[in-house]
């Protein structure tokens, strides 16, 4: 239970900042996804303050500018608005407790993982609870478009709290969709995930035709980003099982987590699920062979080991820039 008896202020001591007034942001969590997210609020100009549990990957923050904090606590009391990137509502909700401890009244916490519906607005609820207000900010279009600061953010949470935040938003995103309260950022993030995850065992299945049944891989993977085929994760993730290196930074254990909250949708909507189902299934199986850790996108490698058949083509690159 998150107490705000805990925390540490002097009442009335924070103002909160109008739109377009300078603020400073901590940045919890800089892993594959959370790094690039927090070196674009840096380059954008924000102060930001840096924080992980492995100060080694807080290094390059520090060197473009960032302040690198000590702690959670540490790092709550020396901002205005904190944003987290982290790998599980139970960890969202540690750092949550830490964060109370000094994080001022009025502050906006910004949530950029991927949580389901009903975690979130718990989350939400505990935040308001000690005034700190919630806005969640679930990205999508993978790490390398993160890393050129051009990943598509969703938002759920009120809108002079997007309003607040839309210049730091945009600093880290170049397509901004603000979905409405909070939850619907949750819902519209597991909806696009799902459908990446059926797409990419799709494409798996069609190039696997195509190389059985004697096509050039590389042409007839250009011939399908030029069709009515063709599928965003086709033309990204596509290149990185024919370079045969499968490095997407993202693991079957986070592909099955955003499946079963699709599931959970599923279920609780009263939509059939069919295809996301037997996508689960299928992420279960890769899971089993190759390990949670392992890349999504090894889930076609299931299908080139049961053939025998490998997906290689010269020219595709190793890692997506």
């Amino acid at each position: 239970m998150i107490s705000a008896k805990s925390r540490v202020w002097s009442a009335g001591a924070h103002k909160r900042p109008e739109r377009g007034e300078r603020m400073k942001y901590g940045y919890i969590g800089l892993g594959n996804l959370g790094g690039h997210i927090a070196m674009s609020l840096i380059k954008a100009g924000h102060q930001v303050v840096v924080y992980d549990r492995d100060p080694a990957l807080a290094e390059r923050h520090v060197a473009a500018g960032a302040v690198l904090a000590t702690s959670v606590t540490d790092l709550a009391g020396q901002v205005d608005h904190v944003f987290t990137c982290l790998p599980s509502p139970a960890v969202s909700e540690l750092v949550l407790a830490e964060m109370l401890i000094t994080l001022k009244p009025g502050a906006t916490w910004i949530e950029n993982s991927t949580i389901g519906r009903d975690d979130i607005r718990r989350l939400g609820g505990l935040a308001k609870g000690s005034d700190i207000r919630l806005l969640e900010a679930p990205v999508t279009g993978g790490v390398h478009l993160a890393a050129r600061g051009e990943i598509t953010v969703l938002v759920g949470g009120d809108a002079d709290l997007f309003a607040l935040h839309e210049p730091a938003l945009r600093a880290i995103g170049n397509r901004i969709f603000h979905m409405g309260p909070l939850g619907s950022a949750a819902v519209i993030k597991v909806i696009t995930n799902m459908l990446a995850f059926i797409h990419l065992v799709a494409d798996g299945e069609a190039l696997m035709l195509a190389k059985r049944g004697g096509l050039d891989l590389k042409t007839a993977w250009e011939a399908i980003a030029a069709s009515s085929g063709s599928s965003f994760v086709h033309e990204t993730e596509g290149q990185l099982i024919l370079n045969g290196s499968y490095d997407i930074a993202f693991s079957m254990d986070l592909a099955l987590k955003d499946l079963g909250f699709a599931m959970g949708f599923g279920r609780e909507f009263g939509v059939p699920l069919d295809l996301a189902g037997m996508t689960a299934q299928t992420f279960v199986k890769g899971k089993a062979a190759y390990g949670g850790a392992a890349q999504s996108t090894q889930i076609v490698k299931l299908l080139e080991d049961a053939l025998g058949t490998d997906l290689r083509a010269e020219g595709f690159p190793a890692r997506l820039e």
